[in-house]
């Protein structure tokens, strides 16, 4: 027998549809209320009914989508799934009447279902609901993916994210435990006395990252405005404004690559705090991290896929607080074997690691001898702190030490996943830094034009504060154990179909 093609699968699926029309049934549905969670029906699992038990068990309600399906003569045995779990349901001629088979004989893969009947066992000892009536609540036009295999091309999953999550569970409980560790960061700091605020997302200069922007236009003022690259400037113009602990959780534009660890569009969140310093800040990550762990699953002892396709191997990461604390200059002395102070010994390390030194500024170098030497080294999680000050424009220096900026990073195995500082408020030298930063940089790069409006805040005074950034998708990437943001973006951002791989 032949084997069906897409096209023949979908006539037969709407000459179904015609029929379920012709029964008097909706294929559309209606509302279902009072219908439970299969995993709450689950968990009746000990009132259920033995089999041959005269006492029937209780009566329950479920909807979802219907997985599998076998057919044993007068007898349907469909795996009906929701987002909480999935449970068997047995569906019998003799039990459910003559309308409700009809229909039940027009069933497809993936088409919508509500159930009611009682909750008992098979003789093979699976947990079931024996169905007294059927309510059809949507057809399904397009067969599903492969029953025994779901979707697995990666970029395929990316692309038609609603096939993926109903089609592969692990992928589901990926987005329900992104929206957990999001719920728990924002319960831990609104705990701690910060509210959250929505700032723009459309500006007239990017600032607060060196970054390329994406640009718009804005039509009726007949100008260019730019998607934020950060959050940071006009929070901190709420601190000058007297809100002492205020926090944005919300998505950033970057004009740049793909990759595992790219997106353009992403999450970030940020926070600051008046009158405090990165020390605060880095009390202020582990709450927010150990907090997100408690909302997963509370393992502090986590066990981790690291490495490329086709190398992966775990490794256990603990996050038992509290975590270590080094500073730039010591895991440079430690990993690249070199006085970060040095330049000269510190530029003939990178050249003989392959890197490009040639009309680099000294910091510039050390800056990319620290990601070549030191960064894959670092299973953390640890506290990188007090880094080079001409690396970080927007951080306090360090008193009696100027070379030093207060800044942190906290890193995991090898990865960034939070960066803080204590702010810089002296607005006169926030400006000599600004314009510093500014020479040489082209005109697409972010920061290319001053922000005076912010120097004109910082003039009214801001209060020192720590501040700190967490970018979300990264987060999620590690605690909830997956390889690349993809999988934890909902919708990524690909090529066009046809236009070859939509990165790595």
């Amino acid at each position: 027998m032949p084997e069906e093609k897409p096209d023949d699968l979908e006539s037969v699926r709407a000459e179904k549809l015609r029929r379920i029309e012709a029964l008097g049934i909706d294929p559309w549905g209606h509302r279902f209320d009072d219908h439970a969670s299969i995993a709450s029906v689950r968990s009746r699992e000990p009132e259920a009914a033995q089999p041959g038990a005269e006492i029937p068990g209780p009566r329950v309600r479920v909807a979802g989508r219907v997985m599998l399906r076998r057919v044993q003569g007068n007898v349907h045995f469909l795996e009906l799934r929701d987002w909480t779990g999935r449970i068997q349901v047995f569906v019998g001629k003799k039990q459910v009447g003559p309308e409700a088979w009809a229909l039940a004989k027009e069933l497809d893969l993936s088409d919508l279902l509500g159930i009611d009947g009682t909750l008992g066992f098979t003789k093979t000892g699976e947990l079931t609901v024996f169905a007294e009536s059927l309510t059809f609540l949507g057809k399904s036009l397009l067969p599903p993916p492969e029953k025994w295999h779901g979707l697995t091309d990666v970029e395929a999953r990316s692309r038609m994210r609603y096939l993926d999550l109903f089609s592969n569970p692990e992928s589901l409980q990926t987005f329900l435990g992104r929206s957990k560790i999001v719920s728990a960061i924002r319960r831990t700091l609104e705990s701690r006395g910060f509210v959250e605020i929505e700032g723009p997302t459309m500006q007239s200069i990017a600032g607060g990252a060196a970054a390329r922007p994406f640009t718009t236009h804005h039509n009726a003022l007949d100008i260019d405005l730019y998607l934020r690259i950060a959050l940071e400037l006009h929070l901190k113009r709420l601190l000058v404004g007297g809100m002492e602990r205020v926090f944005e959780l919300g998505r950033v534009y970057r004009n740049e690559g793909i990759s595992r660890k790219h997106n353009p569009e992403f999450t970030m969140m940020e926070a600051y705090q008046a009158y405090g310093d990165y020390h605060s800040m880095m009390d202020l990550t582990e709450a927010i991290l150990c907090g997100a762990i408690d909302a997963v699953d509370g393992n502090y002892a986590r066990t981790i896929h690291v490495g490329s396709e086709g190398e992966i191997a775990p490794v256990t990461v603990d996050f038992t607080p509290p975590w270590p604390r080094r500073t730039y200059h010591e895991l440079v002395r430690e990993h690249a074997g070199v006085d970060p102070t040095d330049p000269v010994a510190v530029k003939a390390k990178a050249e003989s690691l392959g890197l490009q030194t040639a009309g680099k500024d000294p910091v510039v170098i050390l800056g990319e001898l620290f990601e070549e030497s030191v960064e894959d080294r670092l299973t953390g999680p640890v506290f990188v702190i007090d880094y080079p000050a001409p690396l970080c424009p927007l951080t306090k220096r360090k008193a009696g030490h100027p070379e030093v900026a207060e800044r942190f990073e906290l890193f995991v195995l090898g990865m960034e996943l939070a960066n803080a500082y204590t702010e810089l408020n002296d607005p006169n030298l926030q400006e000599q830094l600004f314009r510093q930063q500014l020479a040489g940089l082209p005109e697409d790069e972010s920061m290319a034009k001053m922000d005076d409006d912010f120097i004109k805040a910082l003039k009214h005074a801001m209060p020192p504060a720590g501040g700190l950034g967490i970018g979300i998708d990264r987060l999620c990437m590690l605690l909830l154990d997956r390889p690349s943001i993809r999988d934890v973006i909902l919708f990524p951002l690909l090529r066009p179909q046809g236009q070859g791989s939509g990165g790595g």
